[in-house]
């Protein structure tokens, strides 16, 4: 899960690209780990490392996840502090000589990720709300992104895809679909759903999963144009 390369090994590949994975400790049920968030960014930014000459950083672990205080494990930073290690670390990778910073942000709630791109040249975000969607469709995935938000179908897949370990066997257990959530940054998830769920990961399978990640590395060939044509 983490990167193991050398620094010779990155002075023979020359990237001009690094992919920092940011996760979240946060509440996934009682199915999923607190650290899901963060294996699910470090799963695609491995599998994008595997294909494509990028440097792969290691995860963010703890973010913005204030929405799911009201849940045991939950641990979060604020916004601010989340943009000013973003920033710090980008600067890093330029002053080291690489041009371009790619964010794979495994948490939904992480939305000032999108002002840090938006405010610095050389960077993305990626997955967008496209690629996401693009993979849940190519991985077969039956909900929305809306309707299977947190430690559903579609987290579930991965994770049984590529660290099945770390999924409780009584999965197909827990489904919880809540409906519109209006006032969630409000109220906090757990006015929606007591167990932590939403979504229905009884549906969720190691082939759906495989299918999804295939299709976000299929899917990064287009960051990494549109930061060419960008420099």
């Amino acid at each position: 899960m983490l990167p193991v390369t050398t620094s010779a090994q990155v002075r023979e590949l020359g990237p001009d690209v690094a992919v920092l994975p940011v996760g979240s400790f946060e509440q996934h049920g009682s199915h999923l780990p607190l650290i899901t968030d963060t294996v699910v960014a470090a799963i695609i930014a491995k599998a994008v490392a595997d294909v494509y000459p990028v440097l792969h950083l290691p995860p963010i672990t703890i973010s913005c996840s204030h929405e799911h205080d009201g849940f045991p494990g939950t641990v979060s930073i604020s916004a601010r502090t989340l943009y000013a290690l973003v920033t710090d670390i980008a600067a890093s990778v330029r002053k080291s000589g690489i041009r371009h910073l790619v964010l794979i942000n495994g948490h939904g709630g992480n939305y000032v990720l999108s002002n840090v791109v938006q405010e610095s040249g050389g960077m993305a975000l990626f997955p967008t709300e496209a690629g996401w969607t693009a993979a849940r469709q190519a991985g077969g995935v039956v909900l929305t992104n809306e309707a299977d938000m947190h430690a559903g179908e579609f987290e579930t897949s991965l994770l049984l895809h590529a660290h099945p370990e770390l999924v409780a066997d009584d999965y197909a257990e827990h489904d919880h679909v809540t409906g519109d959530r209006p006032h969630m940054l409000t109220v906090g998830l757990q006015a929606y759903t007591t167990s932590g769920v939403v979504g229905r990961p009884s549906l969720a399978s190691a082939e759906k999963g495989r299918a999804a990640l295939a299709s976000l590395v299929t899917s990064f060939a287009d960051v990494l144009s549109a930061l060419k044509s960008s420099s």
